[in-house]
């Protein structure tokens, strides 16, 4: 049975501050961002720069390493389930830097025996000496930026690999990895329902354990949304959508995440961490995280930001100030950040875990859920609450509902 511990969540509303009951702190995961890319995508809005990251590796991981001593004290005591290094381009690490990154990892936070450790990678940068050293550094899986086996849509995509080249990378990672992810977009630029079909069919013959495939969007302050490609119709997205997940249903894929589909048993462990609201400590230039933490006597929820810029980054860190922004996630806003990660899950969730991730009773909502029920948004039993159809198409005008619920 799980211990119950009082929370005094920052920024609470509640008359007196009294303390909510909270269980046992969720699980915590650690995330590594590293911000370098060879070549920015016009689609791309992730905190991605252009450099050669040669030149800047060895100062990097010592600041992440900074960095990760100087957060020691938010989260010690507790073991890391996952461990998940994004970016930018992650692969234009050396192996020699990887392992004294993940070398730094483990003589300062102790990991979960299963604990899954996720690389990302680039096509343009797979060489099967690097992926071997990866490998031996710890990395149990891959996540490949493949996005299309087309090559007019890649340059489109401004993509730096061509389909030659994705091919050789997804047969790198099935040698050395058991765990893949390959990485698809749809939408693309005068792309075709078939071209989009095509695509798939191409990643199925690799038979990857996991796939992410998701609808290409204009995203603010790219070069795309300041030069807009031509993109098919929504009707062509929407075919293009059925068609992907009837084909992986049959290919038997499990559908459980938003844009996510996996073998069973091959779900991403990082990113189901996120969606049912655990922590994760952030580290590395413009990280994101999200904390439970030890406050007045109680604990609060806290959301973190590292410093974006990387030059920016390594001269705070070096000053001992790797956070740039910290604040507490109120009450009020606690449901709708639960239910904004939760409801991605097709498959829904146990309502115990909205008091277990929260500290808030279930019956603050009780009233968005009933009309969501009613509005055919969602299925609600003892055991589970899940969108519908209708709501996993219609999920942002669904959250919409528990703003400030």
């Amino acid at each position: 049975m799980s211990r119950i511990i009082p929370i005094a969540v920052a920024g609470s509303a509640r008359a007196g501050g009294s303390p909510l009951h909270f269980t046992s702190p969720p699980p915590l995961a650690l995330y590594i961002h590293v911000p370098w890319c060879v070549k920015k995508c016009p689609y791309c809005d992730f905190n991605s720069h252009e450099a050669r990251l040669e030149n800047e590796e060895v100062a990097y991981v010592a600041a992440l390493i900074a960095d990760l001593e100087s957060a020691l004290p938010s989260v010690w005591g507790r073991k890391i389930s996952s461990i998940f290094i994004g970016g930018g381009t992650p692969s234009l690490l050396s192996g020699d830097a990887l392992h004294e990154l993940l070398t730094a990892v483990r003589m300062r936070l102790p990991l979960l025996p299963e604990a899954e450790i996720t690389l990302e990678a680039n096509p343009g940068t797979a060489e099967a000496g690097k992926f071997a050293a990866f490998r031996e550094a710890g990395v149990n899986r891959l996540s490949l930026g493949i996005q299309s086996f087309n090559d007019r849509h890649l340059q489109a995509l401004g993509r730096i690999h061509d389909s030659a080249e994705a091919r050789f990378a997804i047969e790198l990672a099935k040698r050395h990895f058991e765990r893949f992810n390959l990485d698809l977009m749809y939408g693309l630029p005068e792309q075709s329902l078939a071209e989009a079909q095509a695509d798939l069919e191409t990643a199925l013959s690799f038979t990857p354990p996991h796939l992410s495939c998701y609808q290409l969007t204009l995203e603010p302050n790219t070069l795309f949304a300041a030069r807009p490609p031509e993109l098919p119709e929504g009707d062509t997205c929407a075919d293009m959508q059925d068609a992907i997940e009837a084909r992986l249903a049959e290919a038997g894929y499990v559908h459980y995440e938003t844009s996510a589909f996996a073998k069973p048993g091959y779900q991403c462990r990082h990113n189901l961490n996120y969606w049912t609201f655990g922590d994760y400590l952030g580290i590395g230039a413009g990280a994101h995280g999200k904390l439970t933490l030890p406050d007045q006597g109680g604990f609060s929820v806290q959301r973190q930001m590292r410093w974006k810029q990387p030059k920016q980054y390594l001269e705070q860190v070096g000053a001992g100030r790797p956070i740039q922004e910290q604040h507490g996630v109120t009450v009020d806003d606690l449901p709708f950040e639960f239910l904004m990660n939760a409801l991605r899950l097709n498959q829904g969730f146990d309502p115990a875990l909205f008091e277990q991730r929260t500290g808030l009773p279930l019956l603050l909502v009780r009233q968005q859920l009933v009309a969501a029920v009613d509005d055919g948004l969602l299925t609600q039993t003892a055991q589970c609450i899940a969108p519908t159809d209708q709501g996993r198409r219609f999920l942002n005008a669904l959250l919409t509902r528990f703003l400030a619920a």
